[in-house]
């Protein structure tokens, strides 16, 4: 049984003060409802997952009985940072679970094709991340503003969600940094601090993330 995670607990600070993001209305329904649909619309998801900062269940409960979503769900609290809200959803999952897909709630352009390639390659290699190689010039800063150096793209990736695992592998990851007081700004960092390895799974179709006001315009036009 494959469940996906849906993280959906942020504070989504750089949207500005008093603007859930995952709430905005793009393209006729709110942003978390495009990223829900995308998952429950999908044949290689069987459960869902969404964490969600505490007080706000029954908003987004209210948000599915009018979604038309087909199906099984639940809610789960998020913790303080995001890798504390993974593990909540993760230890939610339903018996007999063996795979879960990791999914930033503020993705919701996710193609279909990644979701099933990503848990496909999971299942092979133990994690997966879709992504693309980076095709821009990359220069790092000096931290005053000015170049430091030309970094070389030619092996770099640019990753994204979802983030596909077997789930003894990410609960194993996750585990060994809460034991070691790590921070990780996604799920294959965990990996990663435990040498598993993660297959990058290529996806050359728009999957942006909502960050700033200025990328709902874009992702109106994206989803219409």
């Amino acid at each position: 049984m494959t469940s996906a995670i849906i993280v959906a607990a942020g504070q989504g600070i750089r949207m500005g003060h008093g603007t859930d993001k995952l709430l905005q209305e793009i393209a006729g329904r709110p942003v978390i409802v495009h990223t829900w649909s995308r998952f429950d619309r999908s044949a290689a998801i069987d459960r869902i997952v969404l964490v969600v900062r505490d007080g706000m269940q029954e908003t987004f409960a209210n948000l599915a009985r009018h979604a038309d979503l087909q199906k099984p769900w639940k809610l789960v609290p998020g913790g303080r940072m995001r890798q504390d809200s993974v593990w909540n959803g993760l230890q939610a999952v339903d018996p007999g679970t063996d795979m879960v897909a990791i999914q930033d709630g503020a993705r919701p352009c996710t193609p279909p094709e990644a979701i099933t390639q990503t848990i496909e390659a999971a299942r092979r290699v133990g994690a997966a991340v879709t992504g693309c190689p980076v095709i821009d010039t990359i220069k790092e800063s000096d931290g005053a503003g000015r170049i430091a150096r030309n970094v070389e793209r030619g092996r770099l990736w640019a990753v994204q969600t979802p983030q596909a695992f077997r789930l003894d592998v990410i609960l194993r990851a996750l585990q060994h940094v809460r034991e070691h007081g790590l921070s990780v700004t996604d799920d294959t960092a965990a990996c990663e601090a435990i040498s598993q390895p993660v297959e990058l799974v290529e996806n050359l179709l728009p999957n942006p993330k909502v960050t700033v006001p200025a990328d709902l315009a874009y992702l109106e036009w994206l989803l219409r």
